[in-house]
């Protein structure tokens, strides 16, 4: 089938180094290193810390970087968590007991932040150039300001009766007692002085090797004035994070999850996140014939939207940081497991609601036990605005893909810091019993979940977005798109795109809406109805939506020699190479 689609951007492609990141600026910083001589991890730390600050309603500097890496002189592949755990002072039924089974918006939400950690030791181990260096574009767009953009804008003005609960948050985001409008110049000067701080530590130890320059950056932030401040605030105000918290802390080197998809191997964060949900729905799309069916064809969209169901099951039923549950991961993306979920795909016919998780271990398609969610109303249908995404390539062969995230209206600013650490709490459950319940030293379920293709034992796509429980969706569309239909990766991310909403959301407070599924306007209404008949619950987002994702992708093209970048209109995205 020949796909006929006009892109709003050209594809950017060069032959020597790309990058593309969920906002122009962060892009730049990335790009400004590998003109520099650094590489692709270099340039992510460079674009990931930039987006802290150009991104700052939806990411963090002291938020959560899920980050998968490719080192092509080591042949290896190389997964960091970037993920927070709950405080020791956590119980699994404080939430229960405190807060009627809520996970309030506060500091009480709060995890560890990990995007530091993560962002200093993939620089420490596997990069070449000094904090200070990769960190100047963010400190520069945070002490001098940069242009508010429409998507910021309009993400300050929804939450400014948020924003207004902390005095700090106020003053930065609804500066002159308002929220900022487009074209406003943003300034963010304590945030620009907690970057410039660590710079300045790694700098009083020029003399000691670069390794004990990232280090001392990493002290200053993890052990120095910075934890200092964040745990003091936090005993003063209700908080459960402390010193010893922010000292013990340590990022975890995680094995990727693996899905083989037309002889693409395709690499995933681990069941800490919603990683393996998207190997599982590469698994199950495997034995379909997908291609016949056309492209964005109601059959087509029925039978991915079905397998995202049945996967999205599995992770309630499963998914949650390895290190407190047993997770059957091998079983849940063995071949004859998936051989028999994938019978539960009926033609023509979608579940009214999310499917019962199967039982891998022993080889059911179903189990017993009926899923007792409670549907949220049908309006308003909230889907959360947080995350972005940022990947590199570079003339190496090295990759690096990597999903940061964090939020500014969730929890409170710490004076003085322009930081809001992590409120990924919020992807915890307070009922003991879910797998990813609330425990000290536990990691919540992660939405933000980046992901590295290889073929032929190269890199061949990095790809991710931001979107919650849409990024998987719109990562197997924006796959499939170029995979299996050959679109080039700027129309791949531009097709049109559907998301189901049929499970509980990884959200608190975890709504859910049985049989849901939304289409991007640009779908045909034929197409819609065909879906409504076999049915589904139809509703429609707008032609082009940011709520479909954001997604940021490089494809490397080996036989043209060529690094393809391709960054999404839906948002503020933007890929560059030479």
């Amino acid at each position: 089938m020949t796909i006929n689609f006009d892109a709003y951007r050209p594809v950017v492609a060069g032959t020597r180094h790309a990058v593309a990141a969920g906002h122009y600026l962060a892009a730049e910083a990335g790009f400004e290193i590998l003109n520099h001589g650094g590489n692709a991890i270099d340039a992510r730390v460079a674009a990931g810390i930039a987006l802290g600050v150009v991104h700052s309603d939806i990411v963090g500097v002291a938020g959560v970087a899920p980050t998968i890496i490719w080192l092509a002189d080591r042949q290896e592949m190389v997964c960091i968590d970037g993920l927070g755990t709950w405080p020791k002072a956590v119980t699994p039924d404080f939430f229960q007991k405190f807060h009627g089974g809520r996970i309030p918006e506060t500091l009480l939400r709060t995890v560890i932040p990990a995007a530091p950690a993560a962002w200093l030791t993939a620089l420490e181990r596997f990069g070449t150039m000094s904090f200070g260096a990769v960190a100047a574009a963010a400190i520069r767009f945070a002490r001098d300001g940069f242009a508010m953009y429409p998507l910021f804008a309009e993400s300050i003005a929804s939450s400014e009766a948020k924003l207004r609960r902390w005095p700090d948050n106020e003053a930065i985001y609804l500066p002159n007692g308002r929220p900022p409008l487009p074209g406003e110049r943003f300034v963010q000067a304590d945030l620009a002085k907690t970057l410039q701080y660590m710079a300045d530590q790694e700098a009083a130890k020029a003399g000691e090797g670069r390794e004990a320059g990232i280090r001392a950056a990493y002290d200053a932030f993890y052990r120095g004035d910075i934890a200092r401040t964040i745990a003091d605030y936090h005993r003063e105000n209700g908080g459960l994070m402390t010193m010893a918290d922010l000292d013990e802390y340590r990022v975890r080197f995680e094995p990727t999850v693996r899905a083989e998809f037309a002889g693409i191997d395709v690499h995933c964060c681990g069941p800490w996140s919603q990683g393996p949900a998207l190997a599982q729905t590469l698994n199950l799309l495997r034995g379909i014939d997908l291609k016949s069916m056309g492209h964005n064809s109601a059959d087509y969209i029925h039978h991915i939207a079905e397998a995202l169901k049945l996967a999205f099951a599995d992770r309630e039923a499963y998914y949650g940081d390895p290190a407190f549950i047993d997770v059957p991961l091998t079983e849940l993306l063995s071949d004859a497991y998936t051989d028999l979920r994938r019978e539960l795909i009926r033609d023509g016919v979608a579940w009214p609601e999310m499917p019962r998780a199967g039982d891998p271990r022993a080889l059911l398609a179903q189990i017993a036990k009926k899923n007792s969610f409670v549907p949220s109303p049908a309006e308003p249908h909230a889907v959360p605005a947080d995350t972005s995404y940022c990947c590199a390539m570079d003339s190496m062969g090295n990759a690096f893909s990597a999903t940061p995230s964090d939020t500014s209206r969730q929890s409170p600013v710490i004076p003085g810091t322009g930081l809001v650490p992590s409120s990924r709490g919020s992807q915890s459950w307070a009922d003991p019993s879910h797998p990813s319940s609330v425990a000290p030293g536990k990691r919540p379920r992660l939405t933000p979940n980046p992901a590295l293709a290889m073929r032929d034992g190269k890199p061949f796509m990095a790809f991710g977005t931001p979107g919650g429980d849409v990024q998987t969706q719109a990562m197997v569309q924006t796959f499939l798109n170029v995979v299996t239909f050959g679109m080039d990766i700027q129309n791949a991310i531009e097709a049109p795109r559907f998301a189901s909403y049929s499970y509980p959301s990884s959200f608190e407070p975890h709504d859910y809406f049985p049989g849901r599924l939304d289409l991007e306007a640009r779908i045909p209404e034929g197409t819609a109805d065909t879906l409504a008949s076999y049915g589904h619950n139809i509703a429609w987002w707008p032609e082009k939506t940011w709520k479909a994702g954001g997604m940021c992708c490089i494809v490397n093209d080996t036989a043209s020699g060529m690094l393809q970048a391709g960054a999404d209109p839906r948002r503020a995205g933007y890929g560059l190479a030479w």
